[in-house]
């Protein structure tokens, strides 16, 4: 997943991030086979929690862990079927609901037989009848809108997905691309979850609309929002249900975002052990450690998730501007396996004409 943060603290936060990132770097990277003291964590490029975590985890279970980053969702999920009958770990963090069926499917993981903490099977995968797959986080792709932007020359914003094909709102939309995007992909599976087949018909009337495909959730989020910190000329995005707890000014009471929540698709990420892992023991442990509430508690403002657990306490700016969708769209898991790689294609040509 991509999450927002505040335009005021955004270069600290990019700061801290960074250094977050440049650790699990350093903990990954090509190693020999793992052995009994080792275990090797395969994760998406955003994966980020604090260090003292890992030494815990690392005095606590006699493991060395190794985290090898592998791209984002999709790239993670590729490189684990390619690589299924030499797995390149032991487990995988950061598979999500979009495309954990092609990874079941392609045998990727075995059976976990682990009991997970309350409210976890909650955000269990559909067709996951094994449990292969734990639930480790959660949030919302949701279209935010700079609500300052439409406050200083008295315009209603957007609150739906119709609403951003209106002409009101021409040349106001930056979304990432479903190509290259987690949640540009979440956004386009909310398009289908509401359109059904008529979606084509849709992101025709967006484009015609002014919206602005950016390669990334970075790009659209910090560099094209006007709310994302720099001087961006856009002030509806496709982020998060969590990112108007990053946009609250220092000393303020109010967020200057908003997450329409009538617009939202669920994500969730998943941490499985590999087949044929050279240390399926260690593996376990992991995703066992994945759902402490240690780890469950450091999810919000490291990797600006929600934890699947229960009873986590969240930061108290989450609870106050971090509002959740009730009803969140959702398109079926089976569904998206076999359908992706058309959807993807269709959208392209129409994002690109």
């Amino acid at each position: 997943m991509r999450h927002a943060w505040s335009g005021v603290r955004a270069s600290a936060v990019v700061v801290a991030l960074a250094a977050v990132a440049s650790s699990c770097s350093a903990l990954g990277g090509s190693s020999e086979e793992a052995g009994d003291d080792e275990v090797v964590l395969v994760v998406h490029n955003s994966f980020a929690l604090p260090d003292e975590l890992i030494a815990d985890f690392e005095q606590d279970s006699g493991l060395t862990l190794t985290i090898r980053e592998s791209g984002d969702a999709g790239e993670l999920t590729n490189k684990l079927v390619l690589t299924k009958s030499d797995p390149i770990g032991d487990v995988a963090f950061g598979v999500d609901n979009a495309f954990a069926s092609r990874a079941l499917e392609e045998g990727v993981f075995e059976t976990n037989e682990a009991t997970w903490p309350a409210g976890v099977d909650a955000y269990a995968l559909d067709g996951d009848l094994d449990d292969v797959l734990a639930p480790v986080d959660n949030g919302n792709v949701c279209v935010n809108v700079d609500t300052t932007y439409f406050e200083e020359r008295g315009l209603q914003p957007p609150t739906s997905l119709a609403d951003l094909a209106d002409a009101r709102f021409k040349n106001l939309f930056v979304t990432p691309s479903a190509a290259t995007s987690s949640p540009g992909l979440a956004f386009l599976l909310a398009t289908i979850a509401q359109y059904g087949d008529e979606w084509p018909a849709y992101w025709d009337r967006l484009m015609a609309n002014g919206t602005r495909i950016a390669s990334s959730w970075t790009d659209a989020y910090q560099v094209d929002f006007t709310q994302g910190g720099g001087s961006g000329d856009r002030p509806v995005v496709t982020s998060y249900d969590s990112s108007p707890a990053f946009t609250v000014p220092e000393g303020g009471t109010e967020s200057t975002t908003a997450a329409l929540l009538d617009t939202c698709f669920l994500q969730v990420e998943y941490a499985g052990v590999l087949t044929g892992a050279a240390n399926p023991g260690g593996a376990r442990e992991v995703i066992e450690w994945l759902l402490s509430a240690e780890v469950q508690a450091a999810l919000p403002e490291s990797m600006y998730v929600f934890p699947t657990r229960d009873g986590v306490e969240l930061p108290a700016a989450w609870a106050s501007y971090a509002v959740r969708p009730t009803d969140p769209k959702t398109v079926d898991p089976a569904e998206i396996a076999g359908r992706r790689d058309a959807w993807l294609q269709e959208w392209t040509e129409i994002t690109t004409r």
